[in-house]
């Protein structure tokens, strides 16, 4: 009876350390992620940009909701050599066609970076070209 009693809290004590691991497994890029975009420092616009895998397609939206707005040849490549780190991170790459205050569509296309891969706090940090200009972006996941 007391073998069954150490072998349970033994057990009990394995799923504590090693179940939060397997929580954090999964697509790198899955879920919402917040940020802003710019042309010129100080002249930021808010995103919320919303990711998702189903194991074969990568998926997302610009500002889901109502005024959601599909993302295009939407890619996360991982690294050459397979691993990620500080000079090596993922490559995300998508475009998106969004409508100016005049109600003109305007084509964007967005290039980063995904960095702190390995935490839960990761971003991604790059390019953001609105038309003919070229500004850049943060988005962290939330």
């Amino acid at each position: 009876m007391r073998l069954r009693s150490i072998c349970g809290v033994c057990l009990l004590a394995y799923l504590a350390i090693t179940l939060p691991v397997y929580a954090q497994a999964g697509f790198p890029l899955k879920g919402t992620w917040s940020g802003e975009w710019w042309l010129k420092p100080g002249e930021d616009h808010r995103l919320l940009l919303e990711f998702d895998w189903d194991g074969k397609t990568l998926t997302g939206l610009l500002n889901p909701g109502r005024d959601a707005v599909a993302l295009q040849k939407l890619s996360l490549e991982p690294p050459r050599g397979g691993v990620a780190e500080a000079s090596n991170p993922w490559a995300l790459h998508f475009e998106v066609d969004i409508k100016d205050q005049t109600g003109r569509v305007e084509h964007h296309v967005v290039d980063g970076k995904l960095q702190n891969l390995g935490a839960f706090a990761r971003f991604v940090t790059g390019t953001w070209n609105a038309g003919s200009q070229k500004g850049e972006f943060k988005i962290v996941r939330n």
